[in-house]
């Protein structure tokens, strides 16, 4: 079957058909690139509705010969063969759908996006076969292959379409990544020495089951196994990324095109989260207890640091951006409870941040157009010139601070749950950020929408000099206008999103109850 194949490379249609489309055209390549977004969204939603009819994910798994790196006659036919094989289960269903929703409502965004826009969707749509080719992964090898494709093409897309400083954040972002990447295939190699493969169901047989230890090729120790997981934790640590490896996030948030955020916030930080679950839980359990503490420590670190230093910023971009920081800290609380809840905790803030980081950026987007700034201190009075605007930024400072009802309210409540249930001295300290999250978020956006504008000195000292006119600091004029259809689709399908999975969890804890309970037998518990 080709279903996993059509769904992760369709999108290479739309790049053929760009090649022909003059890049002078721009509303041809904005149609063609957007529409090439659609038939992988189509498959993951078909894919995703059969899931919840009893459909067996597994029937959808592809396996091929591809290349051989040994051919010893000691060695078994299955050794050191990597195979093109992709598959899919409750866990990656779930972000290969944010992946497809998310690529959509971006391409839609990238109206906004008005130079060289044919060389942009080129690279857009090879950000999304990485990012869903990740995600249908069956073993390493073409796990790092489609996370390298990622790492290249946000990174172009960080330098050539950035803001002023975008070739300092795209080159922090590569630094950063790179070694991340770097040190994932140190782990990937030794794995597949060791053993001879890299596929995630035989490696999780050899590591677990006694008769299948007799077929590794050299033997892996105790200590062997938990600096391989130290390993992976650390890398997918600078992806997440879990504070003091968070600085080029910062950048990336701050210079990238909106949309491009939208898909780097959405679903490229939760790689990361992916990457633990599957990889950490599932092929670790036994080593991965003796990390959780450090995980949940590291998670609570997170979640207060970035949202102290989101309270201190003035810069809407800046305070998404430590936003992030905190609210990915909630995902390994969630992986450092190490128990149902957590777990399922960890997968739903993902996603929630998914949804409302995305739904913010896209926002971000609207604002900088209309205003030519996203700085706070120079924008107030939205609400008169921009009501519906306004009504959807206000509806996503909810969503982020875990209004009960939204999505944000169902990942942060499950995990710090699970925390509370084995480390509550450590959970009471975390809970403060949420509480901190809820002035940051507020303050920026009512500041944004009711306040009025100010600049820097008027702030501090009370004074503004008479010629600093309302024109340039950003004060809606006449011709502001308020949210149009092409932005308040796109918008509306978000906060419809983030109110479902709030009202109705069970739609993302229904494919997540065997993979969950898998995990969960893996560990013991």
């Amino acid at each position: 079957m080709m279903f996993l194949s059509l769904l992760v490379f369709s999108p290479l249609l739309g790049i053929v058909l760009l090649m022909f489309v003059r890049k002078t055209d721009e509303r041809m390549i904005q149609w063609l690139g957007t529409a090439a977004t659609v038939p992988p969204l189509i498959l993951a939603l078909f894919a995703f509705i059969q899931s919840g009819r009893g459909f067996r994910l597994e029937r959808l798994d592809e396996a091929r010969d591809w290349v051989r790196l040994a051919d010893l006659p000691f060695l078994t036919d299955a050794a050191y063969v990597i195979r093109y094989e992709l598959g899919i289960d409750g866990l990656s269903l779930v972000f290969i759908v944010l992946t497809a929703v998310l690529a959509t409502l971006a391409a839609l965004a990238s109206m906004l996006v008005k130079t060289e826009k044919k060389g942009y969707f080129l690279w857009l749509l090879a950000l999304e076969i990485g990012m869903l080719g990740v995600f249908s992964a069956a073993n390493f090898v073409w796990f790092f292959l489609f996370l390298e494709v990622t790492l290249v093409a946000m990174f172009l897309l960080v330098g050539k379409w950035g803001g002023f400083e975008r070739e300092r954040a795209a080159y922090s972002y590569l630094l950063y990544n790179g070694l991340g990447s770097a040190l994932l295939l140190v782990v990937i190699a030794v794995l597949l020495a060791r053993t001879g493969t890299a596929n995630f169901a035989l490696l999780h047989e050899m590591l677990h089951n006694p008769a299948a230890e007799g077929q590794l090729i050299a033997p892996l120790t105790e200590e062997g196994r938990r600096w391989l997981l130290g390993g992976l934790l650390l890398a997918f640590a600078v992806k997440l990324p879990a504070v003091p490896f968070h600085r080029w996030l910062i950048r990336v948030h701050v210079e990238a095109p909106p949309p491009v955020v939208m898909l780097h916030a959405g679903v490229l930080l939760k790689i990361a989260a992916y990457g633990m679950i599957r990889f950490g839980v599932g092929l670790f359990p036994d080593e991965f207890r003796s990390f959780a503490g450090v995980l949940a420590l590291f998670g609570v670190i997170n979640v207060l640091y970035g949202a102290l230093l989101a309270l201190r910023q003035r810069e809407l971009k800046r305070v998404l951006a430590y936003s992030s920081v905190s609210h990915m800290g909630v995902v390994l609380i969630g992986l450092g409870a190490l128990n149902e809840a957590g777990i399922q905790g960890a997968v739903f803030q993902s996603v929630a941040h998914g949804l409302i980081s995305a739904l913010s950026f896209l926002l971000v987007g609207v604002l900088a157009h209309r205003m030519g700034t996203t700085d706070i201190n120079r924008l107030g009075g939205l609400t008169k010139a921009m009501p519906l605007f306004s009504g959807y930024l206000l509806t996503a400072a909810l969503a982020l601070l875990g209004l009960p009802g939204l999505a944000g309210f169902v990942g942060e409540f499950t995990s710090f749950l699970g925390l509370f249930q084995t480390k509550p001295a450590l959970a009471a300290v975390g809970a403060l950020g949420l509480i901190f999250a809820a002035v940051y978020s507020l303050k920026a956006v009512l500041d944004i929408t009711f306040g009025r504008p100010r600049d820097r000195r008027e702030a501090v000292m009370g004074w503004r000099e008479p010629q600093a006119s309302a024109a340039s600091l950003g004060e809606p004029q006449g011709s502001v206008v308020d949210l149009q259809g092409k932005e308040a689709v796109p918008a509306f399908i978000l906060v419809a999103l983030i109110v479902a999975v709030g009202v109705y969890p069970q739609l993302l804890a229904a494919p997540l109850t065997d993979v969950v309970k898998t995990m969960m037998n893996g560990l013991g518990g």
